[in-house]
């Protein structure tokens, strides 16, 4: 088995409250959940309404699975014309390891 881990530093475009942040963030995160079947999370910068970080965690029975399935996930937040990815870090675990 194996933990996928991806972190996503993200810049907001054009937002000034954090009802606007909420109305750009959320719809990304239920189309990574819809589309790649992941966890996914708003884990970091909550307090501010520019940047954000989203927290994507995949299970799969393989590591080259794991890894495309993060892949894709970060291209498609990248793919997004509203936001820029700032920095994208991907951590893998397997149950080996302790």
């Amino acid at each position: 088995m194996y933990v996928g881990a991806l972190s996503l530093d993200i810049l907001l475009g054009d937002v000034r409250s954090l009802k606007q942040k909420r109305s750009v963030v959320r719809p990304i995160v239920a189309e990574l959940q819809r589309k790649f079947a992941v966890s996914v999370a708003e884990t970091g910068n909550q307090d501010l309404h520019r940047r954000t970080q989203i927290g994507v965690a995949v299970v799969s029975s393989t590591a080259a699975h794991c890894v495309e399935v993060m892949d894709s996930c970060e291209r498609l937040v990248a793919g997004h014309p509203e936001i820029e990815l700032l920095s994208a870090r991907q951590r893998l675990f397997n149950h080996e390891e302790e």
